[in-house]
C-alpha cells in the first residue's frame, strides 16, 4: 500500500470512530435506581457486568396517550399526623411529596365527607331535612386535611391536580340511614348534584382548585365495613346525566372533570358500556376511575384495553391503592421487596378468585402494576394515603394499610418506605402532559415502559424483579448505550434529546 492510500486509510478509520463516538455521545442519559441491594433513587455512573443481556429499542414515533399525573391522597388521618409531628418532620414529608428535590406529585385525590380513613363520622351536610344545604359546612376539614392542601400547594413548583371522591351521602339522604352501604334515595338526587357544586365552592374560597370529582368512591360496596353507598352502573349513570352534569352545567363548572366507576378492574367492561352506551349517557362523564384491588398481580389489560376502545377521549385514571390488610413494618426495607405481604383476599376471596391474591411483595406490586396500567392505555395513577402510622392508621374502622411513608408520632419520627421511591421513579421523571411511546424489549422477565415529556425528554421506567441482574443496550434512532440494572430493582433513564 502506497503512503498516500496508507494515509487516507488511516483517516477513514479515525473518521469512522469519531462517527462511532459522536453517535454514541449523542444518547445523552441520566441513569436513577432503587433496588433490594440498598440503592434509593441513586444516580448512577457506573454499571456492572452480567452474563444475561437484553436490548430495549424506543420507537418515540409511535403514540398513544397523554399523561395526566401521578400522585397521593390527602387523607384526614394522614394530615392529622403531619399535626403531630414537628415542623421539621412534616416539611420534610411535604417536600418529599411536592418539592423539586422530591416526588414531584402531580395527580392527587382527597375524601369528600368522611372515609375509613377519618378519625370519625362526619358529613358536610349534617342537618337532616336541609335539602337546600343551608347549613353546608367544610369546618371539619380545616384543622388537617386544607392546611396539608395548602402546604403542598406551597411547595409544588408545578402544582397538581387535585380530585375529590365521596365514600357516602350523609346517612338521612340514604335508604338505609346509615354511613355503610345503603342507596341515595332518588327524592335526594338533586340536592345531592347540589352537594358536589357546594363542594367545589367551598374549597375554591379556601383558595384550593378541585379539578375534578368521582361520582362515589366503590359503588359496588365494600360489605358495609365503612362509609359507603351503592349504584349499579344505570343509576350512576342515570345521576349524572340527569342531575350531576346539568348541576354542574348549571353552576358554570363543565371544567370539573366527572370520572365514573371508581372500583376494582374486574367489572370494568360492563360499566363502559352503560356509562358510553350512547352519546346522552356519555355527555358528562370525562373518564372512568378504577382501582386495583380485584388482584395483587394481575392488572387486568383486556378490561383497559376495552375501556381505552370504548371512549378513546375520556380519561382512565387509577385513583386508589395501596398495600391493605397489613399493618407496616417499621424500618424493614427488606421486607418490601419480599414476597410475604397479602391483600384482603388472602383470606376472604372466594375459592375461585384465590389465584389473584397470592403472596406478594410490595415493591413489585407497585412497579408491575403501574407499567401494565401505562402499557395500557391509563394516562393517570393515584396511591392512597400518603402518611400512615406504625399501626396502618389511623382509622376509625382499624382497616389497617400500608402507606409509602410511615410515621411514629410519639417519637417524631419519620421512615420513607422503598414504596415511596417505586412512586418517585414515575412522577418525577414522567410529567403531566407528556406522551407514552412505544418501544421493543428483547427480554420477557423485564417490565418496561417510555413517555417523552413536553420539554422532549424522554423518561424510560425499567423493572427486573429477577434475582439476576441485567446488561442493557437501549437504542433510540441510530444511537445506542450500554447500561445494566441490579437484581430486583426499578429504574429510571432519562435521555436528553439534542
Amino acid at each position: 500500500m502506497n503512503a498516500f492510500l496508507k494515509y487516507g486509510f488511516i483517516l477513514f478509520l479515525f473518521a469512522m470512530l469519531d462517527a462511532c463516538i459522536s453517535t454514541y455521545q449523542k444518547l445523552d442519559i441520566e441513569v436513577y435506581e432503587t433496588s433490594a441491594n440498598g440503592n434509593k433513587l441513586k444516580k448512577l455512573n457506573e454499571f456492572i457486568s452480567s452474563e444475561k443481556k437484553a436490548t430495549i429499542i424506543l420507537m418515540p414515533e409511535e403514540t398513544f396517550q397523554t399523561i395526566t399525573g401521578f400522585g397521593g391522597s390527602f387523607t384526614e388521618a394522614s394530615a392529622h399526623l403531619l399535626n403531630r409531628l414537628s415542623k421539621a418532620n412534616r416539611d420534610k414529608i411535604i417536600e418529599a411529596y411536592f418539592g423539586e428535590g422530591g416526588a414531584k406529585y402531580s395527580l392527587t385525590r382527597t375524601h369528600m365527607n368522611s372515609c375509613d380513613f377519618s378519625l370519625n363520622h362526619y358529613s358536610y351536610a349534617p342537618v337532616e331535612g336541609d335539602t337546600g344545604l343551608k347549613n353546608f359546612s367544610i369546618e371539619e376539614d380545616r384543622e388537617d386535611i386544607i392546611p396539608m392542601i395548602k402546604d403542598a400547594m406551597a411547595t409544588s413548583r408545578d402544582g397538581f391536580k387535585l380530585l375529590a371522591s365521596p365514600w357516602t351521602a350523609p346517612p338521612w339522604m340514604k335508604d338505609n340511614k346509615d354511613w355503610r352501604g345503603g342507596k341515595l334515595l332518588s327524592e335526594y338526587y338533586d340536592t345531592w348534584a347540589m352537594f358536589f357544586s357546594k363542594y367545589i365552592d367551598a374549597y375554591k374560597a379556601e383558595g384550593i382548585d378541585i379539578w375534578g370529582i368521582t361520582v362515589e368512591n366503590e359503588p359496588l360496596g365494600n360489605d358495609n365495613n365503612w362509609e359507603s353507598m351503592h349504584y349499579t352502573a344505570e343509576e350512576m349513570t342515570e345521576f349524572v346525566q340527569t342531575y350531576l352534569g346539568p348541576r354542574l352545567e348549571a353552576d358554570e363548572k363543565s371544567h370539573i372533570k366527572i370520572l365514573g366507576y371508581d372500583q376494582n378492574r374486574e367489572h370494568l367492561k360492563h360499566w363502559v358500556d352503560v356509562m358510553y352506551k350512547n352519546e346522552a349517557s356519555s355527555k358528562y362523564y370525562d373518564g372512568t376511575a378504577i382501582h386495583w384491588y380485584a388482584s395483587t398481580f394481575e392488572v387486568f389489560p383486556d378490561e383497559l384495553q376495552y375501556a381505552h376502545k370504548k371512549a378513546p377521549s375520556k380519561h382512565l385514571i387509577q385513583t386508589e391503592a395501596c398495600v391493605d390488610s397489613e399493618v407496616p413494618k417499621w424500618q424493614d426495607d427488606q421486607w418490601y421487596w419480599s414476597k410475604e405481604a397479602t391483600d384482603w383476599g388472602w383470606d376472604w376471596a372466594p375459592e375461585k378468585d384465590k389465584h389473584l391474591h397470592p403472596k406478594y411483595a410490595p415493591v413489585n406490586r407497585y412497579a408491575r402494576d403501574i407499567i401494565g396500567c401505562l402499557n395500557n392505555w391509563v394516562d393517570g395513577w393515584i396511591d392512597w394515603n400518603m402518611v400512615l402510622d406504625k399501626q396502618g392508621g389511623p382509622n376509625w374502622f382499624k382497616n389497617w394499610c400500608v402507606a409509602p411513608v410511615i410515621v411514629d408520632p410519639e417519637k417524631d419520627e419519620v421512615y420513607f418506605t422503598p414504596i415511596y421511591y417505586v412512586l418517585t421513579h414515575f412522577s418525577k421523571f414522567i410529567r403531566p402532559g407528556a406522551t407514552r411511546i412505544g418501544f421493543n424489549n428483547s427480554d420477557e422477565s423485564l417490565m418496561v415502559t417510555a413517555a417523552q415529556n413536553p420539554d422532549e425528554t424522554i423518561a424510560v421506567v425499567i423493572f427486573n424483579p429477577d434475582s439476576e441482574a441485567r446488561n442493557i443496550t437501549l437504542t433510540l434512532d441510530d444511537k445506542s448505550t450500554d447500561i445494566s440494572i441490579n437484581a430486583q430493582a426499578i429504574q429510571t433513564v432519562v435521555i436528553q434529546m439534542q
